[in-house]
């Protein structure tokens, strides 16, 4: 894929937990090919990322520096990095109304149910973030794990698509 980076976002409703378990988990397993981030389409004030989702990260041995609960707009302004691919990780099984990212970029749908929305104990809780942290990390190493001809054509598509608007 050259020396060029695929730009991901991952996109959720608050973004408080599946996007930013996908972003940090990229980041951290993309060793420089993928470049993650992550939003929400309608975040609460003051939203920050689940303790309990940071924690999961943590005892990954994923960092979580830098890591934070934004809206999908900052990813709109004129300034922002062009995104190559976007995902997102909402659970449409359980109902759950998923962001549609405009423009022209590659877009995927990964449901997951929303580890935050477990009841329980606190042991029931960590484990269903563990848990919802393994399933991303499975997509995510078949993702960084495709063959660099198949990460071409994702980047080919997408000139294709922006000549198309020029």
């Amino acid at each position: 894929m050259s020396e060029r980076h695929l730009n991901v976002l991952f996109l959720c409703t608050h973004n408080s937990a599946r996007s930013i378990l996908a972003e940090a988990t990229l980041n951290h397993l993309g060793k420089g090919r993928f470049r993650a981030f992550s939003a929400g389409s309608s975040p609460r004030d003051n939203q920050q990322p689940n303790p309990l989702g940071l924690q999961a990260l943590k005892n990954a041995g994923i960092s979580t520096e830098g890591l934070r609960s934004k809206s999908w707009d900052e990813f709109a302004a004129a300034d922002a990095p062009h995104m190559d691919l976007v995902i997102t990780v909402c659970d449409n099984a359980a109902g759950e109304v998923c962001p549609y990212w405009p423009g022209q970029p590659a877009t995927a749908h990964w449901g997951y149910a929303d580890p935050s929305e477990v009841e329980g104990d606190e042991a029931k809780k960590r484990e269903a973030f563990r848990q919802t942290l393994l399933a991303i990390r499975r997509r995510i190493d078949l993702l960084i794990n495709l063959p660099p001809e198949k990460l071409e054509r994702a980047v080919v598509q997408q000139a294709a698509r922006d000549l198309a608007s020029s």
